[in-house]
């Protein structure tokens, strides 16, 4: 069977935390190593990359993975928690809109501005969630943060439920848009769902449901849903070295690539193993000198 070092593409149930969801990974898979590339709410479904065994190691190159969302605005009142989980902050109304109110008060958050994250988030006050401290009364006041939205695109509106497709830079909340959109006509206003169809290279077309890996794993063909390493960051070249460099990688000697091939203004590049296998991620030192940085 295939070494299961890797990404697998979890399609995210309602009402589970990222947590949640590695928690019940680790037994499908049968290890411990398993972390994701960025949190999603538990009212969230959608793309939730998991990171495999050797493969958490490179969790540090997809830091700053773009995402894609279709959600769902609520007008009408606003919540404590921004979202249709939290308590409502505000009496319910409900709004005569038209799609061209809803886009304007959306249109202040496209490009890049600071954002203030929700109370309710895992942003660290010092050293403490948020949400730790708001679930016990203690008031906290998040710093904005720098965010872009490359586009935000409201798809229809029935009533006071306006649908939108925001592709946005990680750390965005779109929950706060729907909150500040909500804010600004003076109506309140929640987000009552959310899909994440992207995450960096990652697609909902890739993502399968807990309940279908599992019967893959029971089935002994849970490798049939992983990402190899060695396929992932296909922004760094790939350069297949001979048995003799590959165990001088795996000293932490530096290696020597062929002169003869560009590589563009590539900083890292992948070593790979005659066998297909990801061996280390090489940083360069020289032209055609690399030091692996992260070894397998």
């Amino acid at each position: 069977m295939p070494s299961m070092n890797g990404v697998i593409v979890v399609d995210k149930p309602r009402g589970w935390t990222s947590h949640d969801v590695v928690g019940k990974m680790r037994r499908i898979a049968n290890t411990r190593k398993i972390g994701h590339l960025g949190t999603l709410d538990p009212l969230a479904t959608g793309v939730l990359p998991l990171l495999l065994n050797r493969a958490t190691r490179l969790a540090q190159f997809f830091t700053r993975n773009d995402k894609v969302y279709e959600g769902v605005i609520r007008f009408g009142f606003s919540t404590d928690t921004y979202d249709a989980d939290g308590e409502p902050t505000s009496p319910e109304t409900t709004p005569a809109l038209t799609p061209g109110q809803v886009t304007d008060a959306l249109a202040p958050f496209l490009g890049s501005f600071n954002q203030t994250p929700p109370p309710v988030s895992a942003k660290k006050v010092g050293g403490r969630k948020a949400y730790e401290l708001v679930r016990r009364n203690i008031e906290v006041d998040l710093p904005p943060v720098p965010v872009t939205v490359h586009s935000l695109d409201v798809l229809r509106l029935e009533g006071t439920e306006a649908a939108i497709r925001v592709s946005c830079t990680a750390g965005t909340y779109i929950r706060s848009l729907a909150h500040d959109a909500g804010r600004r006509l003076g109506c309140g206003a929640h987000l009552s769902q959310l899909r994440r169809l992207v995450s960096g290279p990652f697609t909902i077309e890739q993502a399968l449901p807990l309940d279908q890996l599992e019967s893959l794993a029971t089935a002994g063909r849970l490798h049939e849903a992983l990402v190899p390493s060695a396929s992932l960051l296909p922004e760094f070249p790939g350069e297949v070295v001979d048995p003799l460099t590959e165990g001088q990688i795996r000293q932490g000697r530096p290696f020597r690539v062929s002169p003869f091939r560009s590589r563009g203004s590539a900083r890292h590049i992948k070593a790979i193993s005659r066998e297909g296998e990801l061996i280390a991620i090489g940083e360069v030192r020289l032209p055609n000198l690399y030091h692996p940085v992260i070894v397998f």
